[in-house]
């Protein structure tokens, strides 16, 4: 009788496991991210696509609704946002949150680090990084998924800049932070304008070079018309975005579902590298029919601006612990690559 009972027993578990587990797997979760990006961009369709791949790849399990920069706050609240659950999710730019610990500007942009935005990834996925990302995002309650690049910045300038003493005196448009410490260490003479005035301000000789984003996304603005003199490759930029979820949100999906999510977050950091890629090497083949000649900068001169530049990192390193930690996996990896020396 009790053999029976538990054969019984048995029958009913199988038989409740067969219909909870369709009714797991049936389950669909709906999140609202929100990005960096303007509507309509190249990086912004970028985004569009990894939204539109990860319902593919789960089924429509798991659907993302893109939102351009600003939908629900500015640029640099998302953090908030998401870890208060007013947003599902970010494409954000991780360095925007240095005025919370500024262990974020360090992971978000190492100003003059890596040669490489793939050298960049190496160090975040297998040198360390990963692991001291998502112990910082969690103190707020955000995991984070993966780190997404768009290429090393160039700078549109109006007279050439062949080196690190050229800089010398030249009136710069450069965000605050990292980058304006830098390039005044150097000599230059930053400036903080809004990007809407970029364009103006070049134009008008308000500044003489400007620090905003790729080869192929200065041309877009028309940079190089006024400022014919950019400095491709980039060296002194390689800013990383984030893929980050609230906490909560990213705990309640199924295993399989995250590990698609994080596989669909490199997918969409290769995607959004190879074209813009693509995008300035169209605009550098046509540079010098269009009048515009491309400083490429030697190896020993980013040298030079990158041991200008490591001064400035340990600064912002000891303001904090998280800092210090992510500072000291960046320089041993970066000497581990030969772009330091052991001395640093």
């Amino acid at each position: 009788m009790i053999r029976g009972r538990l054969v019984l027993a048995v029958w009913l578990g199988i038989l409740a496991i067969s219909f909870i587990g369709p009714a797991r797997a049936a389950e669909e979760f709906r999140w609202k991210m929100q990005s960096l990006w303007q509507a309509g961009t190249i990086n912004q369709q970028v985004f569009e696509t990894f939204c539109e791949r990860v319902a593919e790849i789960t089924a429509g399990r798991l659907v993302i609704e893109p939102l351009p920069v600003g939908s629900i706050v500015a640029y640099n609240e998302t953090l908030d946002a998401v870890s208060a659950g007013l947003l599902d999710g970010q494409h954000g730019g991780s360095g925007y949150f240095a005025g919370k610990d500024p262990a974020f500007a360090i992971l978000g942009d190492l100003n003059g680090g890596y040669e490489h935005v793939r050298q960049m990834h190496m160090w975040l996925n297998y040198g360390g990084g990963l692991e001291l990302a998502r112990e910082l995002f969690a103190q707020y309650g955000v995991f984070y998924i993966g780190g997404v690049s768009w290429g090393a910045e160039s700078i549109p300038a109006k007279l050439p800049i062949r080196s690190v003493e050229d800089f010398e005196g030249v009136k710069l448009r450069a965000p605050e932070g990292m980058s304006q410490d830098i390039f005044q260490r150097i000599g230059a003479a930053p400036v903080n304008i809004p990007g809407a005035e970029v364009y103006t301000a070049l134009e008008r000789g308000v500044v003489e070079a400007a620090d905003w984003g790729t080869l192929g996304m200065n041309d877009d603005l028309g940079y190089h018309n006024i400022a014919p003199f950019p400095l491709y490759p980039g060296f002194h930029s390689a800013p990383l975005a984030d893929v980050a979820v609230n906490m909560s949100r990213w705990e309640e999906l199924p295993e399989d579902i995250k590990a698609l999510v994080e596989m669909a977050v490199r997918d969409f950091n290769r995607d959004m590298v190879e074209q813009i890629a693509m995008q300035d090497a169209q605009v550098a083949a046509a540079a010098a029919s269009n009048g515009v000649e491309l400083i490429n900068w030697s190896s020993e001169e980013r040298r030079k601006f990158r041991e200008i530049a490591v001064e400035v990192w340990a600064d912002y390193a000891s303001r904090s612990p998280m800092a210090q930690r992510i500072y000291d996996s960046h320089v041993a990896f970066l000497t581990r690559l030969g772009l330091l020396g052991d001395a640093q």
